[in-house]
């Protein structure tokens, strides 16, 4: 797997426009999602301490990174419209459980756990243009302290 330093800096990603197959899954449209969420925390200052962090089959967090004193733990959520509702209302109880947990391991494991936490949602709506065959950042909001 392409590490997300690597896809950000190719030539087929720009500011703000992604390029992207017009045919799309779920997971490649989730993983255009946390590309462009990686290079918005950067943007805004957030150190990257670990990306799609893994402990056994308990789950995954997306992005974990620091924000002044805080350990940010942040669910990317890209979706291509609010039809179904907003990103932010597809983190439910048990996936919030999950990154909790997931996150006290995660402390341990790297001896921070006198560290200031918090869980963040980052939400993306893309626009895709069928002419330019592109997705373009539509919108993108980090919500601190979501859960």
């Amino acid at each position: 797997m392409i590490s997300f330093k690597k896809m950000i800096n190719s030539e087929k990603i720009s500011k703000s426009k992604y390029s992207f197959p017009e045919e799309k899954n779920k997971r490649e449209y989730g993983s255009l999602g946390e590309i462009i969420a990686y290079d918005y925390l950067i943007k805004n200052n957030f150190k990257i301490l670990k990306q799609n962090y893994r402990y056994g089959r308990l789950g995954e967090i997306d992005i974990i990174a620091l924000e002044n004193e805080y350990v940010c733990f942040i669910e990317v959520k890209t979706r291509s419209s609010t039809l179904f509702g907003t990103p932010a209302e597809a983190v439910n109880y048990k996936k919030q459980n999950k990154i909790k947990k997931l996150a006290q391991i995660f402390l341990k494991e790297n001896n921070l756990s006198d560290k200031p936490l918090r869980f963040d949602i980052l939400e993306i709506i893309l626009e895709y243009n069928k002419y330019r065959r592109s997705n373009k950042v539509k919108y993108i909001n980090l919500i601190r302290n979501a859960f």
